[in-house]
């Protein structure tokens, strides 16, 4: 086996990468793909169409349902919710569920809900206990139930107001080849 699967979970895909590391008393389904050095922590629930890239960390509490992508590099923090049928009722199930996607590099603070069909774009960052209902463009900052865009942050970690300022430093940063740049001023 080329990654670490505690002896207390139950894990039917064989489609996981070198180096990733599942605890205990989490599921995941056989049609899953999971890439190559996550963190998949205790009591995380991975359905069948599911994709999850390299380098991601899943906290503990989560369930990740059919139609969900993450991709390299993203954060979830735990008890993040994830849904996929809008209506949903018992026994009665849609003709395909509502598919998201966590692009490279995003946070989702915990106990986040994220509805299904919305997508997270690269280096967002979600605050905790958010419930996302729309889109969220690249490097932005979103808060609140429900959520709202209240900045911008920095692939470094950098937490920017509307006006491209760093809160901390005074920094000012632009868009510059699609990314966010610090300015000479």
């Amino acid at each position: 086996m080329k990654y670490f699967c505690h002896k207390l979970s139950d894990v039917q895909s064989e489609k996981i990468g070198e180096g990733t590391t599942i605890w205990q008393f989490v599921v995941v389904l056989k049609n899953a793909i999971i890439g190559e050095n996550c963190n998949i922590n205790c009591h995380v629930f991975i359905e069948n169409e599911v994709t999850i890239g390299n380098n991601v960390t899943v906290k503990s509490g989560v369930q990740i349902w059919d139609g969900i992508t993450l991709e390299d590099n993203v954060f979830i923090g735990p008890n993040v919710t994830f849904t996929n049928d809008l209506i949903p009722r018992s026994k009665q199930y849609p003709g395909s569920f509502k598919k998201t996607i966590i692009k490279k590099g995003a946070s989702i603070g915990a106990n986040t809900t994220i509805i299904g069909g919305n997508d997270i774009e690269s280096y967002a960052m979600i605050g905790a206990g958010s419930v996302v209902t729309k889109n969220v463009g690249k490097n932005e900052l979103w808060v609140g139930n429900p959520a709202k865009h209240t900045g911008y942050v920095t692939r470094e970690g950098s937490v920017l107001d509307l006006n491209l300022v760093d809160k901390k430093s005074d920094k000012k940063y632009m868009w510059y080849n699609n990314e966010l740049a610090e300015t000479n001023d």
